[in-house]
């Protein structure tokens, strides 16, 4: 990672807008399902106060009207992630590029499917996976792995950037583990963030400390969103 003790970086972890999966109550883990009308707003909506949110941090006044040139948008490989991320690459004139290490938590055999469904084709995986705990023998990818993958991509992508700010665009379960595993803490039982609303943000600082980030805020966005499965 960048020495944190003298270039401080700014993270955005901006979760995608809303799908009709999102609507649907289903699963939506790596099937490529496209934004709906609502999550195409909503991205507006939050590109809008994202690129405030930018202007402040790098300080848009002394750099002037070429500020933009310090900022990095970063994105899922995911048809939802990259259209919420070209709304604020489109704002700031920069291009959208993507990273494998974003993608959203493979969720196996439970894809495209409800909460009832899965309760009803596996109850016991699914009682398993109801308390926080990773269910076998349907292929999906355990929290702590999400955690390592997605903290690593952030780690590698963070060097790039120096000061940043940069902006990931990604996936409700990816950015939560993800999150955790940069604070230090376990995915696989710690559970002391609750999920991201579609197109709202969480704000990371690396820091001279351990564990190396802070967070500094947690589910910021334009405007109030259900939070969908």
């Amino acid at each position: 990672m960048t020495d944190p003790g003298t270039i401080m970086t700014d993270v955005i972890l901006w979760r995608h807008g809303q799908t009709d999966y999102n609507v649907g109550g289903r699963v939506q883990g790596r099937v490529d399902i496209p934004l709906n009308a609502t999550g195409r707003a909503q991205a507006e909506a939050g590109a809008e106060r994202l690129e405030d949110v930018l202007r402040s941090l790098i300080g848009a006044r002394e750099l002037g009207a070429g500020w933009t040139y310090a900022c990095r948008i970063v994105s899922s490989p995911l048809a939802r992630a990259r259209a919420t991320a070209q709304a604020l690459a489109a704002r700031l004139a920069v291009e959208v590029t993507t990273h494998s290490g974003l993608a959203e938590r493979d969720f196996g055999r439970w894809e495209g499917l409800t909460a009832e469904e899965i309760r009803t084709g596996w109850p016991d995986a699914y009682a398993v996976w109801r308390t926080g705990q990773d269910p076998q023998g349907v292929d999906v990818e355990p929290r702590r792995a999400v955690g390592r993958r997605f903290s690593e991509a952030v780690r590698g992508l963070a060097d790039t950037v120096g000061q940043g700010p940069l902006v990931i665009v990604a996936h409700g379960s990816a950015i939560t583990q993800g999150t955790t595993a940069l604070l230090g803490m376990d995915a696989s039982s710690w559970f002391g963030l609750r999920g991201l609303d579609n197109a709202h943000w969480a704000r990371l600082r690396s820091s001279h400390r351990l564990p190396g980030w802070e967070l500094q805020d947690w589910n910021d966005g334009a405007e109030p969103t259900a939070l969908l499965p």
